[in-house]
């Protein structure tokens, strides 16, 4: 069975007997269980897994953690995600409440399949064991984002009782992180990898190969760097063992729904034709092409930060001018973000240009900070997908949202070999430079900057990093393992040079970032409320 007819099964938990009424979106529901009867079918046992996978992510996800970060700025009211960038959000947020309350639905979810599951009569032992991987890791993925927002949480591998819920303490962070990566070297040998007899019908679900980026990643947020090493090698050496894995042909359609499953895609969270969509987009693209209303802008600091076709940061390329701020720059630039003067691909395959130039007299013209417009004269084109948009009436769309691709993991190695003294010409033409041949770039920008000192060679992998990944919801996270929330969280956002009648960059908001509270969020209070035992919350927040 393919993922995609799978993974979208709504069950509705009720009450604390877990009695499910099970609502599959292709037939009719028919019929209640009781754990008595529900764990006495396959396809009972794998509608829970693909709840759990539904659980793990999604496009709201990815948009709401990079509304976190200083590539955008989420422009139309005082949201929960402005209200943390402000230094306005307290222990009372929405956002604090919300994240835990899902995460901690997640877990219960795994933890009763992986309870269950052996009761089934008619499931090989072999299926066991793989869907007992797979939701072993959506709960790791759960607890990992978990303790990157809370650090120190309530941590538990069984489901517990309603009693025990209301006094659990909070368990480190090197405790949680611990099992994270236990879990996932165990896993792996459970897995499918992706190589010449892997099928279809596992397409989306979790591999080898998926096992082993998240281990990478959750090393690279310990700045674990041997560790960190050691995965992405095997990934990048392996692959006969790991799956076979390898940058796609083309950055811009890397996102699109025709190219699902590409050899770059090491895990995604799928999203179907038929009956499955998300439309974000809707509040992100141009007003020109059928934006309702613009909720989430790139801003100036995410377009000055790519670089130019030279290979050289805009304040350091003499070619650059400020009068043509979008010329001969990075080729992703272009299919990340909207700007003036922008090509825009319609559904239909016709263009037309975008004019975001304040006067402009058109629908995408900058008109200040409370216009229903972008307010920083930026739109979003990333994950914009022509093919996948039906109509410009809502823009639901269909492509998927992608949660670990093989770019990634040839960033993760050379920003640890690097932090080993261990980057030469070598790991370079290994990771680096085919990045930016995909891109588009040439002859300079290609070659290894050898006489870089060591700050400027680990700005330059950090810049790197932003400009590949921007949009994937990754940056918050980058900024905040390298301890740089005062470098880019802190200060005054800007948009384009379209204020003062197209003379002056836009001023927004200024954001406040403080050292010794802003890298973990606080506990909710609603849920201290509940349970005094999770005291003392987080350094700046009150209990």
């Amino acid at each position: 069975m393919k993922i995609d007819k799978l993974k979208y099964i709504i069950l509705s938990c009720i009450g604390s007997a877990f009695l499910f009424s099970c609502n599959s979106l292709d037939q009719e529901p028919t019929n209640k269980y009781t754990d008595a009867t529900f764990w006495q079918s396959t396809e009972n046992a794998e509608s829970i897994v693909n709840m759990a996978y539904s659980q793990m992510y999604g496009a709201g996800k990815l948009w709401n953690d990079e509304g976190l970060s200083d590539n955008v700025i989420e422009g139309r009211d005082n949201n929960d995600g402005r209200m943390i960038r402000n230094g306005l959000a307290d222990p009372s947020l929405g956002r604090f409440a919300s994240e835990w309350k899902w995460a901690y639905e997640g877990i219960k979810t795994c933890h009763k399949f992986l309870e269950n599951v052996d009761q089934v009569p008619k499931m090989s032992a072999a299926l066991k064991e793989q869907r007992k991987a797979e939701v072993r890791f959506i709960r790791a993925f759960i607890y990992f984002r978990l303790v990157n927002f809370y650090g120190d949480v309530p941590f538990f591998t069984s489901d517990i009782s309603l009693s025990d819920s209301k006094t659990i303490s909070r368990t480190s962070k090197t405790t949680v992180l611990k099992f994270i990566h236990d879990e996932l070297d165990d896993i792996v040998q459970y897995l499918p990898a992706r190589n010449s007899s892997f099928t279809a019908e596992n397409n989306g679900r979790i591999t080898k190969g998926a096992a082993l980026a998240f281990q990478a990643r959750a090393y690279l947020y310990e700045s674990n760097w041997s560790k960190v090493e050691e995965c992405t090698s095997k990934l990048i050496n392996e692959q006969a063992t790991y799956g076979t894995y390898g940058l796609f042909n083309n950055y811009e359609a890397l996102f699109h729904t025709e190219n699902k499953y590409n050899e770059e895609v090491i895990l995604d969270y799928g999203y179907t034709t038929s009956y499955r969509t998300w439309n974000e987009m809707y509040s992100r693209v141009p007003m020109s092409v059928g934006a309702f209303l613009n909720s989430c802008a790139p801003t100036q600091e995410l377009v000055d930060d790519y670089i130019t076709v030279n290979g050289l940061s805009i304040d350091k390329d003499p070619s650059y001018k400020e009068s043509e701020p979008y010329k001969d720059r990075d080729p992703r630039l272009t299919y990340t973000v909207v700007y003036n003067g922008y090509k825009w691909t319609k559904p239909d395959g016709t263009s037309v240009t975008i004019e975001t130039k304040s006067g402009a007299n058109t629908p995408d013209a900058w008109q200040g900070t409370n216009s229903n417009r972008s307010i920083t004269g930026y739109y979003i084109r990333k994950y914009y997908d022509p093919e996948s948009t039906s109509s410009e009436s809502n823009y639901s769309q269909h492509n998927n949202i992608i949660m670990f691709r093989y770019a990634d993991v040839l960033l993760m190695h050379a920003e640890a070999m690097f932090e080993q003294n261990k980057m030469s010409q070598t790991v370079w033409n290994e990771t680096i430079k085919p990045i930016r041949l995909r891109a588009g770039f040439s002859g300079n920008a290609l070659n290894y900057p050898s006489a870089l000192s060591a700050t400027e060679m680990r700005e330059l992998i950090h810049r790197e990093r932003r400009s590949e990944l921007a949009l994937e919801g990754l940056r918050y996270y980058d900024i905040i393992r390298w301890k740089e929330g005062s470098k880019y969280l802190n200060g005054v956002v800007h948009g384009a040079k379209f204020a003062n009648n197209n003379t002056a960059y836009i001023t927004l908001d200024t954001r406040k970032f403080n050292e010794n509270k802003d890298y973990l969020w606080s506990v909710p209070r609603s849920q201290i409320q509940l349970n005094p035992n999770l005291k003392p919350n987080n350094p700046g927040y009150a209990n």
